[in-house]
């Protein structure tokens, strides 16, 4: 009976320590949020994808750290740009959007945010630049558009 009772014991760790060691990581938290949804949330209305309007934000090493969108209502003419984290979502950290409209200067949003950051400006018959930055570690990580698009 002893070695039966030692041999189930043993069975039974070895199951424990193979399910452990064999288990997937814990994934980290997706941002339930769109930039569509960032920017209905904040501003209301109904918003597009604007053509060469995304770019990814990464650290020098690759890391994902975030996504920047620049969106268009073309019921009121203006954009928003959203920036949704993709690291330590839902965790109140830097995050920010930031937009410039042909003939004006930059603007952002910038706080300390668990989700997105999302700004918007009327940019009627112009040309808009965008960015977006997300505070990964103690550096900022940013990504974006340096020159004039989505022009209308």
């Amino acid at each position: 009976m002893r070695g039966s009772a030692r041999q189930l014991a043993v069975s039974i760790i070895a199951v424990v320590v193979g399910t452990v060691a064999f288990a997937s990581p814990a994934r980290a938290a997706t941002n339930p949020f769109t930039a569509a949804q960032a920017c209905n949330n904040d501003f209301g209305g109904s918003w597009a994808y604007a053509s060469d309007g995304h770019r990814t934000i990464s650290t020098p090493g690759g890391t994902k750290v975030g996504d920047v969108y620049l969106m268009y209502n073309s019921a009121t003419g203006y954009n928003c740009v959203a920036t949704l984290k993709t690291v330590s979502v839902g965790s109140a950290t830097g995050v920010s959007a930031g937009i410039r409209v042909y003939g004006g200067s930059w603007v952002y949003q910038s706080g300390s945010y668990k989700y997105y950051a999302a700004i918007q400006r009327s940019a009627v018959d112009k040309c808009v630049m965008y960015s977006g930055e997300v505070l990964y570690g103690t550096n900022w990580q940013s990504a974006g558009r340096d020159s004039w698009g989505n022009c209308g």
